[in-house]
């Protein structure tokens, strides 16, 4: 299987992870940590393939790299365990994930990692994961975690694999080429053949939006900060009621309150609404496969210039129903056939965008909200107290990615940022509070 993008440098990085924080206090048996974890996940490990899988990368970068199976899989080199000193405060925990997510993960292996953290505050403990953005998107993101979670304290019997894992042997030189040959040219005509309709349709999605120049945008910095925080999804829902729209909007909503009062602290409010934007799956049928990533974009203004809180919503609601029109109008394809479009070097891309007439930052941030399973879920027997995305920072997506995920009776905000533009990042927490306070009125 093919993996479209590729690309990593010093400063950016190819991979998503999640913090999830739990409470081992009802788990049975021995002191939960890495054994636990590990036992979990080498009885699992055939309900989620590309785990076992790696990345093969084609002669002389004659085609972009493919999955193919690991003939040398070793569990243990993905699982790990670190401890946080005293008091294991939640400042403490954000600076892990931020030094853990620094990293890029190994080409050579399966491109994914595993670390339980121990020595959080009230006897907690956590597991931060990361893997390979071509691997996964939010769906088949849900569809990994749903293998290694379950419902209830008690872990659910899971039938061994029909058979041992018998990986396929590796590619050779010779036939990579080939493969890389007949890729290069193929994906040439595709080049030309794709190139004109989707700077066009890409035209088509953005309308006349133009993101204002902010401290978010520019070039980052390899250093990250990571800060989290959750809200009541009862809460969530008496805004809903209250300003009207779906639970989305409301998420939305509180985010363009954040990103105002840290954009006005930092005197760099702009007079002209910020565009977030905001993955979208694109799968068909309703496939909820545990591999690959199948997404598109869908760009959206955030009215972070409107001084009143209800205002402000009510303008997110109705900016959101415009970007679901504009998104609509085009293909759900156009990401993907963006990518295919576009040629391998960034400067030679940069004029095909510059046609589409994207002038300066094409958006401000990314912005991404994930539903998950509305019931109580346990890790190896520790209860899942809170679920937060850590997600990618670039360049290009800007130096600020807010990701959410619904799952229970919790919706948990995770705020990832470059270190050098977004040294703050504590400071969104704080904002969402506030913002949740001002939009309950």
């Amino acid at each position: 299987m093919r993996v479209d993008d590729h690309r990593e440098s010093g400063t950016t990085t190819g991979h998503v992870g999640s913090l999830m924080v739990v409470d081992p206090a009802a788990s049975p048996g021995a002191a939960w940590g890495l054994d636990t974890v590990r036992a979990l996940v080498e009885e699992r490990l055939h309900l989620a393939p590309v785990l076992r899988q790696r990345l093969v990368e084609v002669p002389l970068g004659m085609s972009r790299p493919y999955w193919t199976d690991d003939p040398s899989f070793d569990l243990g080199y993905h699982l790990r365990e670190v401890a946080l000193p005293a008091p294991g405060s939640d400042e403490q925990l954000g600076d892990q994930v931020a030094h853990l997510h620094l990293s890029a993960l190994d080409r050579s292996r399966p491109p994914w990692e595993l670390t339980v953290i121990t020595g959080l505050a009230g006897g907690r403990a956590a597991v931060y994961s990361k893997i390979h953005h071509a691997a996964v998107d939010g769906v088949s993101g849900m569809a990994l975690l749903g293998a290694m979670l379950d419902v209830r304290p008690e872990r659910r019997e899971v039938p061994p694999p029909a058979e041992p894992f018998a990986p396929n042997p590796l590619p050779s030189r010779v036939g990579l080429l080939g493969r890389g040959v007949i890729s290069m040219v193929a994906e040439g005509v595709q080049a030309a053949l794709k190139a004109p309709p989707a700077l066009a349709h890409l035209g088509t999605a953005t309308g006349r939006l133009r993101a204002p120049r902010t401290p978010l945008n520019g070039s980052v910095t390899a250093e990250r900060r990571f800060a989290f925080g959750s809200v009541p999804l009862a809460d969530i829902t008496n805004l809903r009621r209250r300003h009207g729209g779906t639970v989305n909007d409301v998420v939305v909503a509180l985010c363009t309150s954040v990103l105002r009062s840290w954009l006005a602290d930092h005197d760099a409010l702009p007079d002209r609404p910020l565009v977030a934007a905001v993955p979208v799956s694109v799968r068909r049928g309703g496939r909820k496969s545990a591999e690959g990533n199948e997404i598109s974009v869908m760009l959206t203004e955030l009215p972070t210039q409107v001084s009143e809180p209800g205002h402000r919503a009510a303008a997110t609601r109705a900016a959101i129903e415009c970007a679901k029109e504009r998104f609509a109008a085009v293909p759900p394809t156009l990401v993907r056939d963006l990518a295919g479009a576009l040629p391998a070097s960034r400067l030679a891309a940069r004029p095909l965008l510059s046609l589409a007439g994207l002038v300066g930052p094409a958006f401000n941030l990314f912005i991404s909200n994930v539903p998950g399973p509305r019931v109580p879920l346990w890790l190896a027997g520790a209860k899942v107290q809170s679920i937060y995305p850590v997600s990618a920072v670039t360049s290009f997506t800007g130096a600020l990615n807010i990701t959410v995920f619904t799952h229970g009776d919790t919706v948990d905000f995770g705020f990832i940022a470059c270190r050098e533009r977004v040294p703050d990042v504590w400071e969104l927490v704080r904002y969402l509070e506030d913002a949740v306070r001002e939009l309950a009125g």
